[in-house]
């Protein structure tokens, strides 16, 4: 599949046409192999191609093994990929249950084929045998060893597919000729039925080609219940003869499904939240499955950590591991360790003398977890299995049959799930540096006095605040262009001092006093320096570009001489160039080794690496965004817990505004400094990866950051090493230590008991798809800096399907027919958000999609939780009224599909991603609503792109504002409102967020991608 319209990435080979749709291109070359029972396939070829037999429907099917070995077996000399079928690639006919010869000859024998108006590409499957594909490579520096009980897989095939083998015939897979209407030997039959266990969702279809002139889709009724707990879906037969025009030509199934009918997220979420919204959650050990991360609920804290600190893929765990191999669906947990608890509430925190041991052995923290013994003396770690004993001082007694110490609920650390461990041991307080590119290009930009303008408001605004820690916080002030300008700003000097450093190679500072000082004592000085920085007068030429390592570099040599962590804050206008790359032989195409366009340079890492050990966070403010070249300056900023800001030289007010919005929350997000991460589970079992944004270290256990806040998410990939004690359960515990703003190092401790059982279907039952996409998510992310993008998304595909494969044949509880789509009770909206992952712009780019737009989204997707995630990749798309009264306001609760089906010409929409906030404005609504929100007199009138609503006294235009104010205090970072207007040009950026239809990178529709992962799952069974 072309993943990357340039030659900045190493690509697969693949057929162009089949890779614009986001499907698998490689056609594995055998005999195709019965998707489903009564399925036929007519030829789409010229007659000469057909065969008056179908030899492919008496193909054995006894290599499609029933039991474990074919989810383990590594001995098979010919292993083929799951492919997709592609939906774009072939068009066949489907028929479930239809139960007719397969010698029945098709209605296109004999006739002349018309000229297709899309190349065709032959397609042949292999025979059923299951691959076990990791998503990983073993050396990727995110993942550990594979445990002995999961063999690594291994990935044999061509650029053009897995070969066959030599004794299969190649037949043509064959659909029904253009222009030709359907058989009436073919009648579609009702499939559906399920156990109470299982969401199903049944479909039969019958199409014709989308380019012929006649095109039979059915119409989908729902009939009467038929006393069981699903409702069958069955095809109207008087609205067979009828045609059906979607309202677009993205929405439309190539298989005649309608999206409708499908499992939708938005009830998903509307049904949780109908469950759980404003309720209260108790999380304790062995506690059922928690309220999606959507949903705003009360966590209440009875020995388990809340599911906004840790969220497990599933709240039950397979007892062995060939059960989790079975099932496969990964286990894990996602972590986020200065998560944010409920309003008004606080971590319990215990000093460290007063607070009970933890375990010697291993290190872990005491928890509930813990098992008392011999009246309370010694404890069992379930974590290294070993007693430890306990000091005297902590000494109590325990009462009843289970060994409860008398003290537990005066105890947090033997009561709560978390807790925070105020540590014996102070650092230094954080300090906030200030970094000014005052170089010809950011003087003759004209922004500089701006931005010099609003830090001098941010800092006088922290002052004011007297009582408060931040008022007393370290600043330092430096600019640079090809040098490095330093400032004392010591208040016993009458005027700051300029200390200019030209030897930039090796940079070694004259002095260290004054270069941090609190800020009460140097906001004065700091006020007479940006006020001259304006008026510099540059020095020396930078048409070549000002290094952005080099205030990194700089800034870096003040906090180690000073011993201090903190935040570095860049403000950069020249041209980005990297430094050390005079050398024709360096840089990405240097050397032999493989390369990724998501790789950061050698020097990022080492610079990032010292980030780390020093606790510096770089935030990078780009006041003049370049178009096309440069270098990408992200790396470092996100590597270190920072991130990454663009603006277009700070003209507009938008920008501007974005800018003052962006810098406050920089300096005021409450910040962990130099943290280690520490992750315990129970001795039967082991860390077999981390995944998130951060340097890997020597194991996945073990993660070191420079910074982080309550948004950052980490995911862990758990594995057997034995089997596990169905009465003990499974514990996992992350330890955090980190330093405060303030210079306080404390430990913040999270532990989650989960149950286990030897039941698959337990394990399925208790999986949420806004886990598994966010665990997804992370690890595909991470694996882009080593594998190919299109072996990813294959892969990806492959995974879920081997996954409803195994539910079906596991767990359902009633025979199914081959017809009938059947998911676990809480994953019913994974196909929906796996194939939105699929085809993002990081694994799938299209035409308009530039490398720095996929690297930068990279990494804020990667630093997002569970719930910024999930909205990420399903947005919010929300209705709002044409006009409002006093009982009528915009809800967010009311979000509809993400599918161009749900706009109306005459309504208004409001599409709410992490990362964008679109407003879409039909053709046809009413002039009156115009000039209400938009003080527009007509929609011609109506300007696009970038925008803010005006100030208008009236109901519509305060509540639509009230709105979008409520969806920005959400967001990661601060957004642009983009108005987009049916019809208009721009309206490409809406489309890709609905993420239901056909992507305009080619991307497939939701419904065609969950027909071939229910096609291919019902393979794999044959």
């Amino acid at each position: 599949m072309m993943d990357v319209p340039s030659a900045n990435q190493s690509q697969t080979p693949c057929q162009p046409w089949a890779g614009q749709n986001g499907w698998s291109p490689a056609s594995p070359q055998g005999p195709p192999c019965n998707p489903l029972p009564g399925f036929q396939h007519l030829s789409l070829s010229s007659p000469s191609d057909q065969r008056p037999g179908y030899e492919h429907l008496q193909v054995s099917h006894h290599g499609c093994q029933s039991d474990l070995a074919a989810f383990t077996s590594r001995d098979e000399p010919h292993r083929g990929t799951l492919h997709s079928n592609d939906a774009d690639q072939s068009v066949q006919r489907v028929v479930a249950d239809a139960h007719v010869s397969s010698t029945v000859p098709t209605a296109s024998q004999g006739r002349h084929m018309p000229p297709c108006s899309l190349p065709l590409m032959k397609e042949v499957t292999q025979p059923c045998r299951l691959q076990q594909m990791p998503l990983y490579s073993p050396h990727s520096p995110y993942q550990g060893i594979s445990p002995p009980s999961k063999p690594p897989y291994t990935h044999q095939g061509s650029p053009n597919g897995p070969r066959s083998p030599p004794h299969q015939k190649h037949l043509p897979i064959c659909s029904p000729p253009l222009g030709v209407s359907q058989s009436p030997q073919f009648t579609p039959q009702p499939a559906f039925e399920r156990a109470n266990v299982e969401s199903s969702v049944g479909f039969i279809h019958n199409h014709a080609s989308p380019t012929s002139p006649v095109s039979q889709q059915p119409q989908w009724t729902l009939a009467a219940p038929s006393g069981g707990t699903i409702n069958e879906f069955v095809p109207n037969a008087a609205a067979q003869d009828r045609n059906i025009t979607p309202q677009s030509p993205n929405c439309e199934s190539r298989y005649g499904l309608d999206p409708e009918l499908l499992p939708s997220v938005v009830k998903v979420i509307a049904e949780d939240a109908a469950e759980w919204e404003g309720k209260v959650f108790v999380s304790e050990p062995f506690s059922r499955l928690p309220p999606l991360a959507t949903t705003s609920c009360i966590i209440e804290d009875k020995g388990n950590a809340s599911p906004l600190a840790i969220r497990s893929a599933s709240y039950c765990v397979p007892c062995d591991g060939q059960t989790a191999l079975l099932s496969r669906v990964p286990l894990g947990a996602l972590v986020t360790p200065l998560a944010t608890q409920d309003a008004g509430e606080h971590l319990p925190v215990c000093t460290e003398p007063e607070c009970v041991m933890g375990c010697g052995c291993c290190g872990a923290s005491m928890c509930p977890a813990m098992g008392w013994q011999d009246c309370g003396q010694r404890f069992y770690c379930p974590f290294c299995g070993k007693l430890g004993e306990v000091p005297w001082q902590h000494y109590q007694p325990t009462r009843g049959g289970e060994g409860v110490r008398v003290d537990k609920d005066k105890r947090p650390e033997l009561s709560m799930g978390s807790y925070e461990i105020l540590n014996s041991q102070r650092g230094e307080p954080a300090a906030l540096l200030l970094a000014i590119d005052v170089s010809a290009s950011a003087v003759r930009g004209g922004h500089l006095e701006f931005a010099t303008q609003q830090i001098l408001t941010l800092l006088t605004s922290l002052k004011r605040e007297d009582g408060d820690a931040s008022s007393d916080v370290r600043v330092g002030l430096m600019t640079y262009d090809s040098r490095i300008h330093l400032y004392n700003l010591s208040p016993a000097l009458s005027r700051p001092h300029m200390l200019v450093i030209a030897e930039t190679e090796d940079l070694q500072l004259p002095v260290r006093e004054g270069l941090l000082v609190p800020l009460k004592d140097c906001i004065d000085s700091i006020d007479s320096v940006l006020q001259l920085i304006p008026q510099f007068s540059p020095e020396c030429d930078d048409s070549s570009g000002v290094p952005m390592e080099l205030p990194v570099k700089a800034g870096l040599a003040v906090l180690q001489a000073l011993s201090c962590p903190g935040k570095l804050l860049i403000f950069h206008t020249a041209p980005l160039i990297e430094m050390g790359l005079t050398d024709s032989s360096s840089g990405f195409f240097g050397s032999n080794k493989p390369k990724s366009i998501f790789q950061p340079s050698e020097l990022a890492i080492s610079l990032a690496k010292e980030c780390v050990s020093q606790g510096c966070g770089v935030h990078l403010f780009v006041l003049s965004q370049q178009d096309v070249g440069g270098a990408w300056p992200g790396h470092i900023p996100y590597l270190t817990g920072g991130a990454l800001y663009t603006y277009s030289h700070l003209q507009g007010e938008l920008d501007r505004e974005r800018f003052s919005t962006d810098l406050t929350s920089v300096v005021e997000t409450d910040t962990g400094y130099k943290a280690e991460l520490r992750i315990y589970v129970s001795k039967e079992m082991r860390v077999s990866g981390c995944y998130g944004l951060f340097l890997p270290g020597p194991g996945p256990s073990r993660v070191v950051m420079a910074t982080l806040d309550r948004r950052t998410t980490l995911a862990m990939e758990l594995a057997h090493t034995r089997a596990l004690d169905e009465t003990r359960g499974v514990a996992i515990q992350t330890v955090l230590s980190y330093s405060t703003q303030t210079g306080d190092r404390r430990t913040r401790v999270h532990t989650l008991t989960l149950p286990c059982s030897r039941h698959l279907q337990d394990t399925f039952r208790q999986y949420q798809a806004q886990t598994l996409l966010a665990f997804y998510c992370k690890k595909i992310y991470c694996s882009v800096l080593e594998r190919p993008l299109q072996e990813l998304r294959e892969e990806l595909q492959t995974e879920v399907t081997e996954a409803l494969a195994s539910y079906r044949k596991h767990c359902c509880s009633a025979s199914v027919s081959a017809g009938q789509l059947v998911l676990p009770q809480y994953l019913r909206a994974l196909p929906v958000y796996i194939n939105s992952l699929r085809k993002s712009e990081v694994l799938l780019p299209g035409l308009r999609s530039s490398i720095h737009q996929r690297l930068q989204q990279r990494c804020q997707v990667l630093s997002m939780d569970t719930c910024s995630t999930s909205t990420h990749f399903y947005p919010l798309l929300l209705p709002l009224p044409l006009s409002v009264d006093s009982s009528c306001s915009p809800n967010p609760e009311q979000a509809l599909r993400c599918c161009a089906a749900s706009l109306e010409p005459g309504s208004l929409y409001l599409v709410h991603a992490p990362l964008t906030l679109l407003l879409w404005v039909g053709t046809q609504v009413p002039a009156c609503t115009l000039v209400e929100l938009f003080n527009a007199s007509c929609f011609s009138s109506l300007p696009s792109g970038e925008t803010k609503l005006p100030l208008l006294e009236n109901l519509l235009s305060t509540s639509v504002r009230s709105l979008i104010n409520t969806l920005n205090s959400q967001a990661p970072c601060a957004r642009k409102l983009w108005v987009v207007k049916q019809g208009d040009a721009c309206e490409e950026a809406l489309q890709r967020h609905l993420v239901e239809d056909k992507s305009p990178n080619g991307g497939a529709s939701y419904a065609d991608f969950l027909y071939h992962l229910h096609v291919n799952s019902v393979r794999l069974l044959q």
